[in-house]
């Protein structure tokens, strides 16, 4: 029985430790991520935004692809921005790339991604990114008719959302704003905010992540098939990447972490990057789609 309770401490101690070696190693890219997306979200006008973003052509989808980039990484931050910005006007081409660039295309999952597991991860997430954007401009009317876009936006006007970001810096001068202390306690308020939001999203990921280390190689070397031919491997792995994604309930840089022990217990290239592009589809992720949408709108997204 002693013998247990030290097999279960030792387990339990080691997890915690990995968990927190890694947020250790991160936690500068994450600080760095987030004061400017609370810079972007303080100080860049809303009403332009909009304006930029009402049209579903390549300028719009430009645009709506940048600011979703400079945005909050967060998942749940970034479906909630893109309501509010579908309520107002944004088409749902530009709302969709917003929210795909900003759970994409940020700079502190790019960060994190190269510090955790590569260079090579953070430019694939970004090129992937990319050109998940183009294909679901290109795609989108093909699934969504003009009808169907404007009973989902009656649908998000409907909706009440929860998330709020603080701006009245935004009617300042970029000059005024950085010599105000009003602007930059709106920064520090976005900051907290999406701290708020993410935290236990991220300790999630790196808990997993430590916790999952401990399964051993061996685990994985089950899990995932490798002495398969060609390209069996590489189809299973990007099949199995998202459903350990959804099943986790993790979402955004949360993810990383549990991405690199995957990484290391063999699953390929592709299926690391199956993994992180399925942090939209997370099982809570869907129930607010629903909510805010509408249902038939969020099974042809």
């Amino acid at each position: 029985m002693v013998m247990v309770v030290m097999d279960v401490l030792d387990v339990l101690w080691h997890g915690v430790r990995d968990s927190f070696l890694m947020a250790w190693e991160v936690w500068w890219a994450l600080v760095l991520g987030f004061t400017i997306s609370a810079i972007v979200q303080a100080w860049v006008p809303r009403r332009r935004i909009e304006g930029l973003m009402s049209g579903s052509g390549p300028r719009s989808v430009g645009w709506a692809t940048g600011l979703g980039a400079a945005s909050s990484s967060c998942s749940y931050a970034a479906i909630a921005i893109a309501k509010s910005l579908f309520q107002k006007g944004a088409s749902a081409v530009s709302a969709l790339a917003f929210q795909f660039a900003s759970t994409n295309l940020v700079w502190e999952l790019g960060l994190v991604l190269w510090v955790l597991i590569g260079w090579q991860f953070t430019l694939a997430e970004y090129v992937g990114g990319i050109v998940m954007i183009v294909l679901m401009t290109a795609l989108i009317r093909v699934f969504v008719s003009r009808r169907l876009e404007e009973e989902a936006r009656e649908h998000a006007r409907e909706a009440d959302t929860g998330h709020r970001h603080r701006a009245v810096g935004e009617q300042l001068s970029w000059r005024e704003r950085l010599a105000s202390i009003q602007a930059w306690s709106d920064v520090a308020h976005n900051f907290r905010g999406d701290w708020k939001m993410l935290w236990k999203e991220i300790s999630i990921g790196f808990l997993l992540a430590g916790f999952i280390a401990q399964f051993g190689n061996g685990f994985f070397e089950q899990l995932f098939i490798r002495n398969a031919p060609a390209p069996l491997p590489t189809i299973e792995n990007v099949i199995i990447g998202p459903i350990i994604a959804v099943l986790s309930f993790v979402c955004s840089v949360g993810n990383v972490p549990l991405a690199a022990v995957l990484w290391s217990g063999g699953i390929s290239f592709a299926g690391v990057l199956a993994f992180l592009f399925a942090d939209l589809i997370v099982i809570p992720i869907l129930w607010i789609y629903r909510k805010y949408y509408g249902t038939t709108f969020t099974i042809r997204i």
